[in-house]
């Protein structure tokens, strides 16, 4: 029997400048094992058709049979009398945030080119703000992704009020314990753009004829478009088996017990999609039993059945690279609809997605979903085979991004991806999630640094020792600034992820939360930041063990569907939400470096506590870094550089050493300038063998006339640490 094919779909909507990596990680794994796959990602198809000059005359012509003029909201009247303004330009501007079409640029820029709509008026003054002397091009990104949203918003306050650029109907499926709602919603007649979903998913069945289609579904707002797909293939192709995967039912749909969901979905897979689906083939071809298969909810008789008949893990090493091929990798859209520098990561530029290790190495954060396969299986690669990867997904796309989508990279794995990196000489620009922790040295950012790494983002929480404390984070504010300090002098973005509303927070700690953020950026030691209020999940040890914590779960029921986000009192914490704008409006304008004068409590328009803590904790832990070199006994020495030329008189050694910025020359006594020079060449990234501050010390200790005290308080020394030389544990 032939093998089935698989066609793997990403529902809409998610980003619009590159495609969710999971359809890539499972068609890599399964072409692997000799199954045809394909992929395709339904929310830029989908974008690409609604923003076209026929995807806007049908919009424009639905809207005027449907509305009197006068019936519309001022803003929209004006963009319905300027429609031939906008079906004349919407190719180019797609083009131009393709890429493809640089020089609009300057005519975007004249703001003689674009109609301009409400976002224009709320806006512009933050461009003002924000690019200053900034290049043009990133200018007209950000006045051209003001125009689409203008659109968006017709679009959606007119004739689909599910559309959003980042997801699609995403209100039906946020804590979402029934599913009524979305059932009855998919019974209703299809709106314009469930029409054209469908016109796109009917011409990639007919194109590919699979056997299997997958659906990766990792939030919200992409259940109802899973859904809708699925609801059309049983209704014309019944033959097709229908699958979903990915986040959302990972997180969500663990106790599912809904049997209408199996009249859209043959199966539903929990955790890593690799061996389920792969037993879904099998069980197609009549090779598996359909008690084998692994991790994977169906129906049978009008109940819900949980099977998980051989819980077979593939390791990481394993899983194989992802492999991009069929998407439409030149036709995603690098837009700039926040002004968060961090956040402009995620929707400005094509990032290949590549995960380090999987789940996380620390998973003891009270408030994650640490109880869940993601997080709680750690496994990692080695570099050597990651770089492979990078290397195979580079060859694939022509595109030398990468995004690390780990929870939290683990240090040590990214320390020796770096030297790979390095040793390898293979050119990438990088960004990771990571946790602040100790780890991260000043010497190691330099040396991810050096590897490509450009941001990284990090949870600083709350920002009080207490709650941190609690929360099992383990990290503390000191330790915080340290680490940050390190990677923004290496020259990495740094961003940190704040929390307010854990349990048992009080006003006083929330007041002290912000000043130490106040801190932070005032020191120049984070760029970026963002605050979201603390959410209980039933996968969380808060969510576990509310009691724990001194916080009670008053709901929701539980549902037949969705089962994450519960509702919980907090009687010993303050009222969270009545801080929400004060700490927004902080972080933003802190960004801008406006208001880091300002007392906490100015940001509120209720009266709070007065800060009790020091205004200057964040620059003593800074000052406070360990340097005595000669007590880093196990650490590696490093060269970033190239070996030095070297040159003798009687009495000294004169090196030379070449930096990308400039000429180094610095000197040593003649004895202990030999000894250097013999040891010089183990410093370097290419020698596998490279030494230790304690081997080193050994050395010049055991040859006369040599001292290591003397070296390590030389000014060679101090100079090559300034310039390159670290020492990495």
């Amino acid at each position: 029997m032939k093998k089935p094919v698989s066609l793997l779909i990403t529902p809409p909507l998610t980003q619009l400048n590159t495609p969710y990596p999971a359809t890539a990680y499972l068609k890599g794994y399964l072409e692997k094992l000799g199954y045809e796959s394909h992929q395709v990602d339904l929310g830029i198809e989908l974008v690409l058709q609604v923003f076209s000059e026929n995807g806007l005359s049908i919009i424009f012509e639905i809207v005027e049979d449907s509305f009197d003029l006068y019936e519309l909201e001022r803003h929209h009247q004006k963009i319905l009398l300027q429609k031939e303004g906008y079906i004349h330009t919407i190719h180019e501007v797609i083009r131009f945030l393709q890429h493809k079409n640089p020089s609009l640029a300057h005519r975007i820029c004249t703001r003689n080119y674009l109609p301009e709509g409400k976002r224009f008026n709320e806006q512009l003054e933050k461009m003002d703000w924000a690019f200053g002397t900034l290049t043009i091009h990133d200018k007209a990104r950000f006045l051209a992704t003001l125009y689409l949203e203008d659109l968006g918003d017709f679009i959606r306050e007119t004739i689909a009020p599910e559309f959003e650029f980042s997801r699609y109907a995403e209100k039906l499926a946020l804590s979402a314990t029934s599913f009524d709602p979305i059932h009855e919603h998919l019974q209703q007649e299809d709106s314009l753009l469930d029409t054209m979903l469908i016109q796109l998913l009917d011409s990639f069945i007919q194109e590919h004829q699979p056997d299997l289609v997958g659906f990766s579904v990792p939030f919200p707002g992409n259940v109802y478009g899973a859904f809708k797909c699925a609801q059309y293939i049983k209704e014309n192709y019944p033959e097709i088996c229908t699958v979903m995967g990915g986040g959302y039912p990972n997180t969500e749909l663990r106790s599912l017990q809904e049997p209408l969901v199996f009249d859209y979905f043959d199966f539903i897979t929990l955790d890593d999609g690799e061996a389920p689906v792969v037993n879904i083939l099998e069980f197609l071809e009549g090779k598996c039993e359909l008690d084998k298969l692994q991790r994977t909810f169906y129906s049978e008789n009008g109940k819900v059945k949980y099977i998980n008949g051989q819980n077979k893990i593939i390791p990481h090493t394993e899983v194989g690279t992802p492999n991009y091929e069929g998407l439409p990798l030149s036709d995603y859209l690098s837009v700039i609809d926040v002004l968060n520098p961090m956040h402009r990561l995620w929707s400005d530029g094509r990032w290949n997605k590549l995960t380090v290790a999987h789940g996380c190495y620390w998973k003891r954060c009270s408030f994650c979903d640490v109880t869940l396969d993601y997080i709680e299986r750690y496994d990692v690669a080695p570099a050597v085979l990651l770089v492979d990867r990078i290397e195979e997904i580079i060859e694939q796309t022509g595109e030398t991004g990468f995004h690390f989508v780990d929870e939290a990279a683990p240090p040590l794995a990214l320390r020796d991806l770096a030297l790979e990196l390095i040793k390898r000489k293979v050119n990438i620009s990088w960004w990771a999630n990571i946790r602040f922790e100790k780890t991260f040295t000043h010497d190691l950012s330099k040396l991810l640094a050096q590897s490509g790494c450009i941001a990284v983002s990090g949870g600083l929480e709350v920002a009080s020792d207490r709650l941190l404390a609690l929360m099992e984070k383990g990290v503390t504010i000191d330790q915080v600034a340290r680490v940050t300090d390190g990677f923004t002098k290496a020259g990495i973005m740094v961003h940190a992820y704040l929390m307010y509303g854990f349990p048992t927070q009080t006003e006083q700690e929330t007041i002290n939360s912000l000043e130490i953020v106040r801190q932070l950026f005032e020191a120049k030691v984070i760029q970026s930041g963002y605050w979201h209020q603390f959410s209980m999940t039933v996968h969380s040890p808060v969510g576990k063990n509310p009691a724990k914590y001194q916080v009670k779960r008053v709901g929701p029921p539980q549902g037949t569907f969705a089962n994450n986000d519960l509702i919980h009192t907090d009687p010993l914490g303050c009222e969270h939400e009545s801080f929400t704008q004060g700490l927004k409006a902080s972080i933003y304008n802190f960004m801008h470096g406006v208001g880091l004068d300002y007392n906490p409590q100015d940001w509120f328009d209720f009266e709070t506590p007065s800060v009790s803590i020091s205004n200057s904790i964040v620059k003593k832990a800074i000052a406070n870094i360990d340097t005595e070199d000669d007590k880093q006994k196990q650490h590696q020495i490093i060269w970033l550089g190239n070996l030095p030329i070297v040159e003798f008189d009687h009495q000294k050694a004169y090196f030379t050493f070449m930096t990308l910025q400039d000429m180094i020359e610095v000197e040593l006594p003649k004895s202990l300038g030999i000894v250097m020079q013999n040891v010089f060449e183990n410093f370097l990234i290419s020698n596998s063998e490279k030494l230790k501050i304690g081997q080193l010390e050994e050395i010049i200790e055991n040859q006369e006339d040599t001292n290591f005290k003397k070296l390590i308080n030389s000014d060679f020394w101090r100079t090559l640490r300034k310039k390159g030389l670290l020492l990495i544990r």
